[in-house]
């Protein structure tokens, strides 16, 4: 309600995405994590080694060994973990929530022998991008994953090495 009522920078429309199904999805398969405060959520995000298909081939810090494209992928898929539905309750943002989901990411892909964290952003989700600049993540390409249809077409991919 509250993106409908303002600025929407993640661009996300209520009913399509994010929703009930996918938060349901996410804890289902152990990749949900939320910040509580009160008993109250208050912050939420996805890690999952899955990429977007058009995230794949881009000059991702993390380097890989020379092998086919296929078991590339996939081995490089088990050395990163990727920030999905990356949100923080409207009036908690500038409160820490942001930062401490990123810090409590970092440490559970590192206990899980991960080696990078990935995410991509809106372009316009300024709010988002200097949150993640400061928090070490570097820009690496500006894409197309195929959202155009939705409004969204252009996203910065973040990388940050373990």
């Amino acid at each position: 309600d509250t993106l409908e009522a303002g600025e929407n920078y993640p661009g996300w429309a209520k009913g399509d995405y994010p929703t009930r199904r996918d938060a349901e999805m996410g804890e289902a398969a152990g990749e949900l994590f939320v910040a509580e405060e009160e008993g109250e959520i208050i912050g939420t995000m996805m890690l999952r080694e899955e990429q977007e298909r058009n995230a794949r081939s881009a000059p991702w810090q993390l380097p890989l060994e020379e092998q086919e494209e296929i078991r590339a992928c996939l081995e490089e898929q088990d050395e990163q973990l990727t920030i999905y539905t990356f949100a923080v309750r409207p009036d908690c943002r500038g409160g820490g929530v942001g930062r401490a989901l990123l810090e409590y990411a970092e440490k559970w892909a590192k206990s899980q022998g991960k080696r990078a964290l990935r995410l991509d952003v809106h372009e316009i989700n300024t709010p988002a991008i200097k949150l993640y600049e400061s928090c070490g993540f570097r820009y690496i390409a500006t894409v197309d994953l195929g959202y155009g249809a939705y409004g969204l077409k252009w996203f910065r991919l973040y990388e940050k090495l373990l």
